[in-house]
């Protein structure tokens, strides 16, 4: 007997353990005890019905920190004749447990076998080991899905010499992992060594079985827009807002900034004293250039801002509300075209017209108007038709 009471007590004392790790890691890493325990029910469930064919759903785990045990039950159908003795149990084996039982009912008999101790003891070091990296890697997901679509700040740790992707450290909060800057999300021409810290934008962050996948980027409009946020507090607080940017990474971008507010300049806010706002954000891009457009509702005036540094004449929109030509002076013709092409592409993706540029020499003409389209002079109304009588 006296054996019986000290194998007792030696197992309370280990259930007891057993919930003060529990309660520990729930400190140290954050992970919520409930988490821990569910995880550990869930795989001992498992590990008997493994081991006994049949028994379906009928298995329940109960753990009571309290009391410092985990007790395992199976429910049975009390029936006269026995077919799966996993799932069913006969009237006078039920009344030796329970004597009131009944044919029809459902006994709960606890498990006991001498090897459950030891299954229970290794299931729940295996699930807390695959619960911590689980929950960590949910963790570590939670808080960079977070920062999606934001700037964050990482050190580049190894650079693929076949490829030329990179590796960067990256860390949010108190939370750190390793993030891929593919080739095509590099700068053309930025020379990029381990050891570099960067500013990257996060594109997107996956779920994947070894962590949580951040997908970052150097090319991506949104950086322009972020660093914008991070370097103008008139941007940042709503007092000028960014309407559109079209960005060609590493050679120039054109930002389309407006404000409801008649006494803010959104341009001059942009520029800062002496440029310096501008400027630092230059220089994070690494020389490249950012012209500074003022939105407007006027589509022809919009896009005659657009097309900065040239000088406009006159823009005349098409009927169909997507396109227009655009007059320029003859000697202003080739820096409104840029390039290659540059200010022109970046003018038409900015403002979503497609744009055709004339020199005043030789303007061509304007596409007649569809002979079911009415077109109305703004300054005289259009007659409607009179039904005579």
């Amino acid at each position: 007997m006296p054996r019986k009471n000290a194998k007792a007590a030696s197992s309370e004392s280990d259930g007891k353990e057993f919930f003060a790790a529990i309660a520990q890691i729930e400190k140290e890493k954050g992970i919520p005890s409930g988490y821990m325990m569910e995880k550990i029910t869930q795989a001992l469930a498992s590990a008997y019905k493994r081991d006994h064919e049949g028994a379906g759903d009928n298995i329940e785990v109960r753990a009571d920190p309290e009391k410092g045990d985990v007790r395992m039950y199976i429910k049975k159908d009390v029936v006269e004749t026995v077919d799966n003795p996993a799932a069913e149990i006969s009237l006078e084996e039920a009344r030796e447990k329970l004597p009131h039982a009944q044919l029809g009912d459902v006994v709960r008999i606890e498990v006991k076998t001498k090897n459950f101790g030891r299954i229970a003891a290794q299931t729940a070091r295996q699930v807390i080991i695959q619960g911590i990296r689980e929950a960590e890697r949910g963790m570590v997901y939670d808080e960079f899905n977070s920062k999606e679509h934001e700037i964050l700040t990482g050190i580049v740790t190894r650079i693929d010499p076949r490829s030329g992707a990179a590796s960067l450290r990256i860390g949010s909060g108190s939370e750190i992992t390793e993030a891929f800057l593919a080739p095509g999300e590099q700068v053309r021409g930025e020379a990029i060594r381990e050891g570099d810290r960067l500013k990257v934008y996060v594109v997107e962050v996956r779920r994947s079985t070894r962590g949580p996948q951040v997908l970052i980027s150097r090319t991506h409009p949104g950086l322009v827009k972020r660093l914008f946020e991070l370097e103008i507090p008139e941007i940042y607080d709503g007092t000028v807002e960014v309407k559109s940017i079209a960005r060609e990474a590493g050679s120039r971008t054109k930002i389309a900034v407006w404000s409801a507010d008649e006494n803010v300049d959104p341009i001059g806010a942009c520029v800062g004293p002496g440029g310096q706002r501008v400027g630092n954000i230059v220089e994070e891009l690494h020389g490249e250039k950012v012209d500074i457009i003022k939105y407007s509702d006027d589509s022809a005036a919009y896009v005659a801002a657009a097309l900065s540094p040239a000088d406009v004449v006159s823009v005349d929109l098409f009927p169909d509300g997507k396109s227009c030509r655009v007059i320029v002076p003859d000697d202003q013709l080739s820096l409104a075209i840029g390039k290659e092409g540059q200010n022109a592409r970046l003018a038409a993706k900015l403002t979503g017209f497609k744009i055709d540029i004339k020199p005043v020499s030789d303007p061509g003409e304007l596409p007649e108007p569809e002979e079911d389209m009415v077109v109305m002079d703004e300054e005289e109304p259009a007659e409607l038709p009179v039904d005579e009588e």
